[in-house]
This record gives structure tokens, C-alpha cells and sequence, in this order.
């Protein structure tokens, strides 16, 4: 059972930046692939960043957040990173990070075993 611990969330402004972290424990860290959904209000939750498992050589990004966020991993210490930069509101959203056993990496949300409880992110204009 891995556990799932985000944050970093809060309030920023337009072309501000954050970095939101995940901290895991429970688990072998370094042999799940790891990723980052969000979810605003009245809205389905979306697939923002993915990151292979084991050294993390592997990442995905959607076309809306392409370019401005970073996803890195490091396994010696348990932790998932989400680098967000040149912010806009359309990202206020809660992000959650989730891992998933099975995949190597996926933007499935199907394929992922444990979710976070996730943090909240709101980008004001």
C-alpha cells in the first residue's frame, strides 16, 4: 500500500510559478510510474504530466501545459515534482499525484493504483 502526500498548492498570480511536491511512502518508490491529474470545479479530471518509472527517463505532457510544466522524480527520497511555470487561470484546479504498479508510464487514469489527496492551485488574473 503506498501512501500519497501532495504539496505546495496555493494562490498565485497570472505568469507566476509554483512547484508542487508529492511524498510517498509504503512502497518501492522507484518501481511505480508516477503521475499528475487535476481537477477544477464542474470539470473532469485531466492528465497533466507522467513520468516513467525508475529513473524517470520517460515523460508526457498534454498540449496544455506542454512547455510550462516539469515533472522529475527523485526516488532516493521518495518524491514527485511538478515544476509549473508561466501559470494561467485555467490552471486552478486541486492536483493530485497518483503511481500506478502496472505501467511503465500512462496517462490513463485507470491505470493508476494510489491518489493523493491532492492540493489546491488557484491562479488569479
Amino acid at each position: 500500500q503506498v501512501q500519497l502526500v501532495e504539496s505546495g498548492g496555493g494562490l498565485v498570480q497570472a505568469g507566476g510559478s509554483l512547484r508542487l511536491s508529492c511524498a510517498a511512502s509504503g512502497g518501492t518508490f522507484s518501481t511505480y510510474a508516477m503521475g499528475w491529474f487535476r481537477q477544477a470545479p464542474g470539470k473532469e479530471r485531466e492528465y497533466v504530466a507522467g513520468i516513467s518509472w525508475s529513473g524517470g527517463s520517460v515523460t508526457y505532457y498534454p498540449a496544455s501545459v506542454k512547455g510550462r510544466f516539469t515533472i522529475s522524480r527523485d526516488n532516493a527520497k521518495n518524491a514527485l515534482y511538478l515544476q509549473m511555470n508561466n501559470l494561467k487561470p485555467e490552471d486552478t484546479a486541486v492536483y493530485y499525484c497518483a503511481a500506478a504498479r502496472r505501467v511503465s508510464i500512462s496517462p490513463q487514469q485507470s491505470q493508476y493504483d494510489y491518489w493523493g489527496q491532492g492540493t489546491q492551485v488557484t491562479v488569479s488574473s
